[in-house]
């Protein structure tokens, strides 16, 4: 059972008397973040490699952080691990290099559904190289697509599927594993957006079967961060751009440049924070993954499987405060016996209101939520709310109550009567 108050209580920012509900567009940090960043900055500040006591604390910190990431993920090893700036840059970076072996007539299929980071860097590379652009629409009845469907895009050209394990905007899973499936027997390789899901659930990217998956540490309770994991097969032999001195193995030739090593320390600080979770309130899991998974992985594996099923209360809670709002229209999943479907991310509309008046007058009542496209620019467009400001966006993660949540409902009513 998660202990709330053991967990706000790590949480500085939740101090300060704001319901904060804009948590897609970055979570809190716990002190164990900055902790990390500033015994980093203070002790060991140094660049890769140094011939000195500092040099060699610094690269041991991101040796560390690296391994944390790959029992975060389910990496097979530490190696298949990249940092970078944000999963943007790095989805880019690596859309360039995959592509390069595309030719005329080669096939990509991208969803409606994904965040643009995972749409428009394999838009400009099938551009680039002459390939063909599928897309692989989502029922607007309950904002979810399906492997069946995807199946039927694809073909001996397709050379890669791109799709998002949890939507930003609405809150859908993703059946990833499938896609995945679907994709190897075709050929093809599965690119997968993990930003969203990544503080809602475990990730497995061995289990799921995919090729490559991109997340950013700011969303799991950690600093700014972009964290990509491939296959190592893959990360070796795909071409890399990089300068002429940097190493030839994985992960050193995907790192550009010099990393923020503070960052990658504050990471591993976000990690340590999860894995005294799963020691704390994962013992419900343990059990049933210690057959799989022992140390700092089981810790990290029980702390994301407690934080889902926690969340599902969360997601609850959001439908029954939200349902009862004159006017209001959820988009995404509201039945309860598929809570396990979707991560407790909630967008909506009122009718008569504005979304971005909405936002703001939550905003002037301390409670912080997002309006807009969220960058999710293809939900909005198939919804038709994009030319009318989009939807107002709730999410809440495992350090959010339900008290909060029934607070805000109240909110919602009072802006509906005006």
């Amino acid at each position: 059972m998660v202990d709330l108050e053991a967990i706000r209580s790590r949480f500085p920012a939740l101090a300060l008397g704001d319901v904060i509900l804009d948590n897609p567009g970055g979570t809190q940090v716990p002190r164990g973040v900055t902790d990390r960043i500033v015994r980093y900055l203070h002790e060991t500040n140094a660049n890769h490699g140094g011939a000195f006591p500092t040099g060699r604390a610094s690269d041991a910190v991101v040796a560390e952080a690296r391994s944390a990431v790959a029992d975060f993920l389910g990496a097979a090893r530490s190696e298949e691990v990249v940092f970078g700036p944000n999963m943007t840059t790095l989805t880019f970076q690596m859309a360039r290099s995959l592509s390069r072996s595309w030719k005329p007539g080669d096939e990509v299929v991208l969803t409606r559904l994904d965040h643009d980071a995972n749409v428009s860097p394999w838009l400009l590379a099938a551009a680039d190289r002459g390939a063909v652009v599928r897309w692989l629409d989502f029922d607007p009845a309950d904002c979810t697509w399906s492997v069946e469907n995807l199946k039927g895009l694809l073909c001996e050209r397709t050379r890669l599927v791109a799709v998002g394990w949890a939507s930003n905007s609405v809150g859908t899973v993703n059946d990833v594993a499938g896609a995945a499936e679907a994709a190897h027997a075709v050929g093809a390789l599965l690119y997968v957006d993990a930003v969203h899901y990544a503080p809602h659930g475990p990730i497995d990217v061995v289990a799921a079967g995919v090729d490559f998956l991109a997340c950013s540490a700011y969303k799991f309770f950690g600093p700014h961060l972009g964290i990509l994991w491939g296959r190592h097969e893959l990360l070796e032999r795909t071409f890399a751009y990089k300068v002429r001195p940097a190493g030839d193995a994985p992960p050193d030739r995907w790192e550009t440049g010099t990393q923020s090593f503070e960052a990658v320390a504050g990471t591993l600080g976000a990690l340590e924070y999860l894995a005294w979770a799963g020691e704390e309130f994962g013992g419900g899991f343990r059990e049933t993954l210690a057959n799989r998974h022992a140390g700092r992985r089981l810790a990290l594996k029980s702390a994301m499987s407690a934080i889902h099923a926690f969340e599902e209360t969360l997601s609850r809670t959001l439908v029954e405060a939200l349902a009862v709002v004159p006017g209001l229209t959820i988009r995404g999943i509201t039945d309860p016996i598929r809570f396990g479907e979707r991560v407790p991310t909630f967008s909506f509309t009122l009718d008569g209101h504005h979304p971005r008046t909405i936002a703001e007058e939550l905003g002037r009542r301390g409670f912080r939520v997002w309006d807009g496209n969220y960058y999710a620019v293809g939900v909005t467009e198939r919804l038709g709310l994009e030319g009318k400001g989009g939807m107002v966006r709730v999410g809440a993660v495992h350090y959010n109550t339900p008290e909060e949540i029934r607070r805000l409902g109240e909110a919602l009513r009072d802006i509906a009567r005006v």
